[in-house]
């Protein structure tokens, strides 16, 4: 019987880098290779949508973000022996490929993969390279970008493959609008881990602020930080507004498709699930994110007229309350914007991602 071929993906404890892995490793295992996540303690609360055959094994992560003197100091040993405990153990398994998607956890297995000249790329979600794989993109095969143009090293050449979305998302690709009217109508907010709080702060408020006409056909979901949770809850019950205010959603394309707006952050993967489903959206991009990437995230489905974005130093509940009535105050409007939200997106990202894969494996043989 012929070995199955191996594909060892690496990424990072959040979101935005462990959708695209899941993305990839779903294809991959469907076309018969055998696949081997590393990730994280963080990383490992996301590998539960992974498909069950994925092989998983959790590194312990160091990051100069967190932590006293003595932790950060410490920093640089515990991410060498990372690194040489995945020598060991990639060396044993000889994997056809090796695919970084950021992140601290992604050190050990791409800095092995370097060491042993094994065939090795990373994914960039974002428009600005996140701190590790700017560290790598010199010392890859190939950098695959999910956002265009990405601002590379120079003399760093990247591809545009676009940021793979999961399979639950893949199938509601384009699924049909329902334009905002005198009817029952869904706001779905999401945040990330990261950047939740602001949304907590302002969008409960703004919902509470819209138009009597608009506001009593307004039902929620909000995905909130969990210590937040129960006074979001709390102020929607308060204001009648019908809310299902959870730390984290199972469901989301599903209730994606099902809204007539998403409010959100502008994570990668939240911009590629909203452009592939098709829905307008308000971004609020991160300022603490690296380079302000968020911010280069949000401007494709802006240019098209699919999103508004705003500051967070512009944000307010006035100002947002703003935007929601006039969005759902105009269905015409909203149906254009959900339309141009699908001219953005890249449902055959995967598959670009696949086939670069595939190409680095070939060149092994």
């Amino acid at each position: 019987m012929m070995k199955k071929p191996l594909l060892v993906i690496a990424a990072g404890g959040t979101g935005g880098h462990m959708f695209p892995a899941q993305a990839l490793a779903e294809v991959m295992l469907r076309k018969g290779w055998r696949v081997k996540l590393t990730t994280d303690a963080r990383g490992a609360r996301y590998t539960g949508g992974f498909p069950h055959s994925t092989e998983i094994e959790q590194v312990s992560s160091a990051t100069f973000a967190r932590g006293g003197a003595l932790a950060k100091l410490l920093v640089p040993f515990r991410i060498l022996g990372g690194v040489l405990s995945a020598v060991v153990k990639l060396r044993r398994d000889r994997p056809e490929v090796v695919v970084g998607f950021g992140g601290y956890p992604t050190i050990p297995a791409m800095g092995a993969a370097w060491a042993l000249g094994l065939p090795r790329m990373i994914h960039e979600q974002n428009g600005v390279l996140g701190r590790v794989n700017r560290l790598f993109a010199p010392r890859v095969d190939a950098v695959a970008c999910g956002t265009w143009p990405t601002d590379l090293p120079e003399g760093v050449e990247g591809v545009h493959v676009g940021n793979p979305v999961r399979g639950v998302v893949l199938e509601r690709t384009g699924s049909g609008y329902i334009a905002p009217g005198d009817y029952p109508m869904s706001v779905l907010v999401i945040g990330g881990s990261q950047g939740a709080r602001i949304l907590s702060e302002t969008v409960p408020g703004a919902i509470a602020s819209l138009p009597p006409e608009i506001l009593r056909n307004v039902r929620v979901s909000h995905q909130a930080r969990e210590e937040d949770c129960e006074r979001v809850a709390a102020f929607y019950a308060d204001h009648d507004i019908a809310a299902d205010v959870q730390p984290f959603f199972h469901d989301v394309p599903a209730r994606m498709s099902e809204a007539q707006l998403v409010i959100s952050r502008s994570g990668a993967s939240s911009v590629a699930d909203i452009s592939v489903i098709g829905r307008p959206s308000i971004l609020i991009p991160f300022a603490a994110a690296t380079g302000d990437h968020q911010t280069a995230n949000a401007q494709g489905l802006v240019d098209a007229g699919a999103a508004i974005r705003i500051p967070e130093s512009k944000l307010s509940i006035a100002s947002l309350g703003e935007q929601i009535a006039l969005i759902l105050g105009d269905p015409q409007g909203a149906s254009q914007m959900a339309r141009a939200a699908l001219s953005v997106g890249k449902p055959e990202a995967t598959q670009n991602l696949v086939a670069l894969v595939e190409m680095l494996a070939s060149k092994e043989e």
